[in-house]
């Protein structure tokens, strides 16, 4: 399980360090692409194998299985760490997320997420009030208690 948050720079070749707690998770070659919430999402090759089945099992019939999946596939890209811990991000991706220079790096269970740092605190600041809620809908309303 990937947790935590660790925040790191984009270099002027826009490389960003990964952190040294997630590279034996996600692996020396992984994939990075486009995420929701205008963030990043890197899975280790395994993780994403996995997701690729399952979206093969989507119907092309069906709208919202092709917009997905074109959205989601066309930005990913396969990454190698270099010897620094570093990947390189490209332009597009780069955009997308709105990456000046300060990223957050967050463990999200089965993947890295990689944010601006302004859209991370974005992110906090709009939804902190709704983490209670949003946490008794997801728990309480299964029966699951666990927090």
């Amino acid at each position: 399980m990937l947790i935590g948050e660790y925040h790191h720079n984009v270099d002027e070749k826009n490389r960003l360090v990964i952190p040294s707690k997630f590279r034996a998770d996600i692996g020396k070659k992984f994939i990075l692409t486009r995420g929701l919430d205008k963030c990043l999402f890197i899975y280790s090759l395994e993780e994403w194998n996995s997701i690729v089945a399952e979206l093969k099992k989507l119907p092309f019939t069906h709208r919202d299985s092709r917009y997905f999946t074109r959205f989601f596939l066309s930005g990913a890209i396969e990454c190698e760490l270099d010897n620094a811990g570093r990947v390189c991000i490209t332009s597009p991706l780069i955009e997308y997320a709105d990456i000046t220079k300060e990223c957050v790096i967050i463990g999200a269970n089965d993947r890295l997420e990689v944010w601006s740092k302004e859209s991370w605190d974005k992110f906090l600041n709009d939804n902190s009030k709704e983490f209670e809620n949003i946490a008794e809908n997801l728990f309480n309303e299964g029966g699951y208690n666990a927090l």
